[in-house]
Order: structure tokens, then C-alpha cells, then sequence
């Protein structure tokens, strides 16, 4: 995950809630989202 960017790891999320991934992988996503603290304006962007 260390790998991603911010922005690509914002896409990957919103593509797998898009694509209705397994749940897992949406959370594990979200986790990293949370970890790296990234803006909840930009996580909020994503989701709605």
C-alpha cells in the first residue's frame, strides 16, 4: 500500500465502491485512507 499515492490510492477506492469489490477490499483501502490521515474533504469527495 506504501507504494500508492495519495491520489491513486483515493481511485483505487473509488473504483472498487464503483465496482462494488469485496467488502474487505474496500476496507482495507478505507484503513489506509484513515492511516495516512488524508484529508476527510478529499475522502468525503470520493464517496458521494
Amino acid at each position: 500500500m506504501e507504494i500508492l499515492s495519495d491520489e491513486l490510492l483515493l481511485d483505487a477506492y473509488q473504483a472498487a465502491m464503483q465496482f462494488n469489490l469485496e467488502p474487505e477490499f474496500i476496507q482495507l483501502l478505507a484503513a489506509e485512507i484513515k492511516r495516512r490521515q488524508i484529508s476527510p474533504d478529499n475522502f468525503r469527495r470520493i464517496t458521494a
